[in-house]
Formats: structure tokens, sequence, C-alpha cells
């Protein structure tokens, strides 16, 4: 059983990067700027909240200028490094070096400061109306919120994605985290979606 979903979960990933890979350069753009805009009127930042972000890889959304916009509001702004096999949230600092992850993806070096999230800007492969979602197939970010959960936090889990990596239907297993909220160039696409997404419980 558990293998099918695995199997499900590849084709949806599979067919779901396919659509947002055939996405012209100038969609992407415009789209990355529509929901940097839906984002930054949804959430509520205080100073000095950490907030986790992502630098794109491939044909992923650029959510650098939101990123920048969520941090002249005060966010301390963080970005995935893996370190031993799991995730942590690197301060990510203007004009400071980074370094290759492996995969495509970059982070702040060791010295940087490390920061449990309170908003998270979650990348993802594929999503449902529910707010399920497939990632890239290696459990990083799952991993990632249940340790942060197990310290007692609540994350809020904003999920960021173009609308065509919309399926009907995720499975989800007992490890698998819903989102709170996704949001594409559309607007609110998924998920428990309330007028303000930002502050921790």
């Amino acid at each position: 059983m558990r293998d099918d979903i695995r199997d499900l979960k590849a084709e949806l990933r599979r067919a779901a990067l396919a659509r947002r890979d055939a996405m012209t350069t100038e969609a992407r753009i415009e789209a990355s700027l529509a929901i940097a805009d839906h984002v930054a009127a949804l959430v509520d930042i205080t100073p000095g909240m950490p907030v986790s972000g992502f630098l794109p890889i491939r044909s992923e959304i650029d959510i650098r200028p939101l990123m920048m916009t969520l941090a002249d509001r005060g966010a301390l702004l963080c970005v995935p490094a893996i370190v031993e096999g799991r995730l942590v949230f690197r301060q990510l600092v203007r004009g400071a070096p980074l370094e290759p992850q492996g995969f495509g993806t970059y982070a702040p070096g060791a010295d940087a400061a490390i920061f449990d999230p309170e908003l998270m800007l979650v990348p993802l492969a594929a999503f449902d109306r529910r707010g399920g979602r497939v990632g890239y197939g290696r459990g990083y970010y799952d991993g990632a919120i249940a340790s942060l959960r197990e310290k007692g936090m609540n994350p809020r889990l904003v999920g960021i994605a173009f609308a065509v990596q919309e399926v009907e239907h995720v499975p989800m297993e007992s490890h698998d985290i819903f989102l709170d909220v996704v949001v594409t160039e559309a607007g609110v696409a998924a998920g428990a979606a309330t007028p303000s997404v930002g502050a921790a419980n």
C-alpha cells in the first residue's frame, strides 16, 4: 500500500513539474510577482518574527521579492540548509555568501544564525485543495516541521506554487503534514485559509 502511494505521488510530482517547466519565463515572472502581492496582503509580520523562505531552483517560483517585502516589515529571514541529513533554517542576510547544498540549492554558511521560523513559506511540487502537499520526495520539510512541533511550536505553513501545480487529490500518509494555506498567482487556492496567517499559535 505504501509503495502504491509513493508511486502515485511520484507520478503527481512528475506531471505537475512538467506543467511548471512548460510555463514561459515571462509567465513565471508575472505569476511570481502576483503571488508576492497575494502573500504580502495575507500575512501579518511582527518585528523580529523569524520567517523561512527559499531560494528558487530550476523552474521554481521566485519568492525573493516577497522575502524582501517581509524583511522590510521586520521579518528575520531564513532559508533551509541541509545539515547531517536534516533541514535547519539559517539566517539570510543581504550580501552574505551562499554555499551549495546539493540538488541545485544554496544556503548561508555554517556561521549563519539558525532560526525556528514562526511563518514558513513552503515550496512544493504539487498540491490539492485541502492543503495536501507533494514535495520533492525527500521528506525534509515534513521532518523539519515535525521537529518544530516537538519543541512546542506551531509555525504557520504557507505553500507557494503556480496554479498549474494543482492536482485533484494528494494521497497523504501519517507523516505527511497539511499546509494551512496554498497561494498561487490566482490567490488563495487551498488549505484552511484565514484573513491572517502570520502569527503562530
